[in-house]
């Protein structure tokens, strides 16, 4: 049996109810699946567990489901830390399927807690250690761009000197990441108001500060909708350092869809700007089980489908 008749005899056996030709259903959730394996206006990159009902728990596994369903990149946060012979395999398998690998994280181990904003030397010279086995992971999977996080407010110092300690380190990361075409995205976070970047203006200060094309903006929308909104206007008035972006609705930190964003104006207006970077989709599915994977799938083909939006 191929894949294609294995996914929809699975929908018929969970409940599904065959509609015809163009389309199946499995629950309220409705995926067309004439749309299966087709590619999206924009290169939606899903996480490691995401399609794990329909295509097990093998990560290479769930890497062939995602393109079939028609998604041409990956993220991969903890990809430093795999043994060196997966990041390998990962590597050549993206590369026979024509997909891209989205970030991976620059982790030091706790390096949210080892802040940057600090100063301290040994803080800096791990970060730049940890930077140059990035590129060497990197180069294992034909990566570009490399997710950095400063870290923690250090409430002893003027916000002043810890700026200039962030730029400072961020200036060394990106003297190692230049000469391989690499670059660090700093990812300005909303987990936690004790984090050095809250807002977007000030990555976009540190970026400039650095003043180099291996140092760039993260953004990522879910956090940005929490910490400041005005998404649109902000997305411009930092564009021209913004070089990746991250998805996930709020409240909830779901696909889009579930919470208060208008993804599908938002899409267009990222489309109409004119970006072919990677849209990493760094959150959780609404529903469990395969409905709630075939749910996050039909959920991007909805705010992909963007021709009639208004930005």
């Amino acid at each position: 049996m191929n894949r294609k008749d294995f996914i929809r005899n699975t929908a018929l056996s969970t409940g599904g109810i065959l509609l015809g030709a163009d389309s199946f259903a499995t629950g309220t959730a409705t995926v067309k699946a004439t749309a299966a394996g087709k590619t999206f206006k924009l290169d939606y990159a899903p996480h490691q567990g995401m399609f794990e009902q329909h295509a097990g728990k093998d990560f290479l596994d769930q890497i062939r489901y995602m393109h079939e369903q028609g998604f041409r990149s990956i993220e991969d946060n903890g990809f430093l830390g795999r043994p060196v012979e997966e990041q390998q395999k990962i590597g050549a398998l993206l590369e026979k399927l024509g997909m891209r690998m989205g970030v991976f994280v620059v982790d030091g181990g706790d390096n949210w807690k080892t802040s940057l904003t600090t100063g301290k030397k040994e803080f800096k010279d791990h970060f730049v250690d940890t930077c140059r086995k990035s590129v060497e992971a990197a180069k294992r999977c034909n990566a570009k761009w490399l997710t950095v996080v400063p870290g923690f407010y250090e409430r002893r110092l003027p916000y002043g000197n810890q700026m200039a300690n962030v730029v400072d380190a961020m200036r060394a990361g990106a003297e190692v990441f230049e000469p391989h075409g690499l670059i660090m995205v700093l990812e300005t976070l909303s987990d936690t108001p004790d984090l050095f970047l809250q807002q977007t203006h000030e990555t976009y200060n540190v970026c400039k500060a650095v003043d180099s094309p291996s140092c760039k903006i993260l953004y990522d929308i879910y956090h940005m909708q929490k910490t400041e909104g005005n998404l649109i206007v902000n997305i411009d008035r930092c564009w021209e350092e913004i070089a990746y972006i991250q998805i996930g609705d709020n409240p909830g930190r779901n696909e889009p869809t579930t919470g208060e964003i208008n993804y599908k104006n938002l899409f267009k207006h990222i489309y109409d700007k004119g970006y072919k970077g990677v849209m990493g989709m760094e959150h959780g599915n609404s529903r469990k089980g395969k409905e709630g994977e075939l749910r996050l799938i039909q959920a991007y083909r909805e705010v992909d489908d963007f021709s009639i939006a208004k930005s």
